[in-house]
């Protein structure tokens, strides 16, 4: 993983910018696990790609997994790291993963509450500890996971067609 702006105290987008696409209508988070919702902003089921917010208010493990195609996020807030590099993603750091690495996605236990955009390619295979393959997500499983969502809370699973190209 490659943190361009490790070390910099600038962001690459004012805070304002940020603001914006972390809504107010709580509806609109999708839970994903206890703790960890997401924000679709793009489902692409031509190229198999989503955009979203990951937003955590846990600390611990969420994950270990990897992609098939390269991922890249921005984090809008908090701070995060993979158990497998000696670098933490933090508010304004930009985030590269390479296709076919396994990590271990970690929030620390100060931090309350982490916001990072993620835009993936394919698909993310979660891994056990001996990096056995125990589950996926695609943007098809984002989809159903949304629609269901949506219709749960009252906005109706057509609010979801707003993000799918």
């Amino acid at each position: 993983m490659y943190d361009s702006m490790k070390g910099s105290t600038h962001s690459l987008a004012p805070p304002e910018i940020a603001e914006m696409a972390i809504p107010e209508d709580e509806r609109v988070w999708v839970p994903q696990a206890p703790g960890v919702w997401f924000r679709p902003l793009l489902l692409n089921t031509m190229a198999g790609q989503w955009c979203n917010l990951l937003r955590v208010r846990k600390s611990g493990v969420l994950s270990k997994h990897l992609h098939p195609a390269p991922v890249v996020g921005y984090v809008i807030k908090g701070r995060w790291h993979y158990l497998e590099h000696d670098w933490v993603a933090e508010t304004g750091s930009f985030v590269f993963e390479p296709p076919g690495e396994i990590h271990t996605l970690t929030v620390p236990e100060d931090c309350e509450e982490m916001i990072t955009f993620f835009n993936i390619q394919g698909c993310m295979y979660y891994v056990d500890e001996d990096n056995k393959h125990t589950g996926f997500e695609d943007v098809f499983t984002k989809i159903d996971m949304c629609r269901r969502h949506y219709e749960e809370v009252g906005l109706g699973a057509s609010y979801l067609d707003q993000f799918i190209r």
